[in-house]
């Protein structure tokens, strides 16, 4: 199922084959940060990979603690529905524990309140 918007979502798994040997790169903003990740991972576990620490908790895609809008490219999801509304998912955001790279990124993180 494909959303309109920042960027597209699949609800499908990715599939393990050539295709997912594919490396994308990865902005986070406001960050700053860049770092590839490969179709076959989460962005979550890229980020880790990387030396970068993204927001996370759960892992699995239900606690929403690493919850950022996808500015611009694809994902694709691990699981069928992810912990996010469909409001959510229709306004750009993803959850990168169990969202894996279709294309290059643009990620958005939430401005922390401090």
């Amino acid at each position: 199922m494909q959303y309109e918007g920042a960027g597209a979502v699949r609800d499908n798994r990715v599939m393990n084959n050539d295709a997912s040997e594919r490396r994308f790169s990865v902005q986070v903003h406001p960050a700053g940060w860049r770092y590839p990740a490969s179709a076959s991972q989460s962005l979550l576990s890229a980020a880790l990979q990387a030396a970068i620490r993204l927001p996370s908790s759960c892992r699995n895609g239900t606690c929403r603690a690493c919850m950022c809008r996808l500015v611009s490219g694809n994902v694709a999801y691990r699981i069928e529905w992810p912990g996010l509304s469909a409001e959510e998912k229709a306004e750009g955001f993803i959850l990168p524990c169990v969202a894996q790279p279709l294309s290059d990124l643009v990620l958005q993180l939430p401005v922390s309140e401090s």
